[in-house]
């Protein structure tokens, strides 16, 4: 990977790969580390990835390295219109539009891991490096 971010979102898929270590997202956060990228999620990602299963000290020690960024009530609008201007509306797009929302809003060149890379291309459109996990 030969481009350089100032920030790199990570969505839900992101962060469940980093909590579970997987190898391929593993080699890819070394690589943004190494170059002085930030990691950033938002607070919505938090409550998607949480479930029985989870294992709470890992989250803490993941959460703890990246900047979390809040859903305020001027995002959550931000968010809203994302996703009127993309066509998309409803609670099955809702997280989506909020993890757009926070990537949009971080210091640029920025790149968001995701496995839904269609519907993240819809709502951030060319100002965001849309990578696929």
């Amino acid at each position: 990977m030969s481009e350089r971010f100032e920030t790199v979102v990570l969505d839900s898929e992101g962060l469940s790969a980093w909590l579970v270590q997987d190898r391929k997202l593993l080699a890819m956060l070394k690589v943004f580390h190494d170059t002085g990228a930030d990691l950033v999620v938002g607070a919505n990602t938090i409550v998607e990835v949480s479930h029985t299963r989870m294992n709470l000290s890992r989250l803490n020690w993941a959460l703890s390295r990246v900047k979390v960024e809040p859903v305020t009530e001027q995002a959550a609008k931000a968010a809203a219109e994302l996703l009127k201007e993309a066509g998309l509306h409803g609670h099955k797009y809702a997280i989506d539009a909020t993890v757009a929302e926070v990537a949009l809003r971080q210091p640029r060149p920025v790149a968001l891991l995701t496995s839904d890379t269609d519907d993240m291309v819809k709502l951030c459109g060319d100002h965001v490096r849309v990578i696929s996990l």
